[in-house]
């Protein structure tokens, strides 16, 4: 049994409390599903500026006799009225609304900032007043930057290349001058390039997996920024569910760092990643449209490789990588196909750093 095992018995036995936010979300909506299939309380709080309310009815429709221990507040975490009633009676918080685009904070820094920093420090100052047991939140892999470490530790940070790297590295910050300062429980998760169901396909931010697929579906065009070599670490959304499970209910030692990478520990280029998509579709639909790619320039703020050291993660909190990426693409590739997505927009859309 590994120990996301063992949690996950103990809160079927126990269940506890939690406030989501950004519940409507990618990562949000697995994260509400994953609490609810065990029995959790889950409150849920998003601005639905990003996320969507068919996220929140997809988890909802097979679950409709958990109705009663799940609680959705629309409201902003940038008011503090709304974190302080969300954060009321809750254990724990898994804090994941944000502006979580690269390329959004190159056009915005200032909206970045105000949603990413003052919102996380309205959610930490709510969770220490409600008494929260413990804050797990959504940092980045971005915040590594410049770094030429590969894999990438924890304390081989780089200077930010974008405003995004820059608001969550400071949210890292006013975590640990919270937990110094107040004693209040903190861990950051810097997240690498996640993918899986319910990610957004559409729109100029679109991430590239979810992206690249829409394009494939339809016969049209990937884009890839440079000449493909980036590589990246992805990640499965089933992998930070079972980080974020481990992060707030794992007994942690005053010892353990409370900065944490969540990845696959691998890199991926993005040619390869073309090339295990096209396999994919292959796979299940032999007579779809032949895939192509053209490469464009190279992105500004964009880092050139990532790859998560995973060690401490696993050491620390017993995480274990749950499947090998093609299966993990496979599996996601499935999912779209069974929703028949079909993109909004012009396929040509842009790779966004996690």
């Amino acid at each position: 049994m590994t120990p996301c095992d063992r949690i996950r018995d103990e809160l079927l036995r126990t269940p506890r409390t939690w406030l989501v936010t950004g519940v409507a979300g990618f990562i949000g909506s697995n994260l509400l599903e994953a609490l609810l299939d065990l029995g959790q309380n889950v409150v849920g709080l998003d601005n639905f500026t990003s996320g969507y309310r068919t996220n929140v009815r997809e988890v909802m429709r097979t679950r409709s006799q958990l109705g009663t221990r799940f609680t959705l507040i629309e409201g902003d975490i940038r008011d503090p009225r709304c974190c302080a009633a969300a954060t009321t009676g809750v254990d724990y918080v898994l804090h994941h609304a944000a502006i979580g685009s690269v390329p959004r904070s190159l056009d915005d820094p200032v909206e970045v900032n105000d949603v990413n920093v003052s919102g996380t420090l309205n959610i930490l100052a709510a969770a220490r007043c409600a008494g929260v047991r413990r804050v797990v939140f959504a940092s980045s892999s971005a915040v590594y930057g410049d770094s030429r470490s590969m894999p990438l530790p924890e304390h081989a940070l780089g200077s930010p290349l974008s405003p995004y790297a820059a608001s969550k590295l400071t949210n890292e910050t006013y975590a640990a001058a919270f937990a110094n300062c107040y004693g209040l429980e903190t861990i950051a998760l810097r997240y690498f390039n996640v993918f899986g169901p319910r990610q957004d396909p559409n729109g100029s931010y679109a991430a590239v997996i979810p992206q690249w697929i829409n394009a494939l579906l339809n016969g049209k065009v990937c884009h890839i920024h440079g000449d493909g070599k980036t590589s990246r670490d992805f990640v499965t959304v089933d992998d930070v569910v079972q980080a974020n499970l481990l992060a707030a209910a794992q007994p942690v030692i005053p010892a353990t760092p409370r900065v944490f990478n969540v990845g696959a520990g691998q890199r991926t280029s993005l040619n390869q990643l073309f090339e295990k998509l096209a396999a994919a579709l292959a796979q299940l639909n032999s007579h779809a449209p032949v895939p192509v790619c053209i490469h464009d320039d190279f992105r500004p703020g964009d880092i050139r490789h990532s790859q998560a050291d995973i060690s401490a993660i696993v050491e620390h909190l017993g995480y274990v990588p749950s499947e090998q990426l093609d299966n993990a693409l496979l599996r996601t590739m499935a999912w779209y196909i069974s929703r028949n997505e079909r993109p909004t927009q012009p396929a040509a859309r842009r790779f966004v750093n996690a």
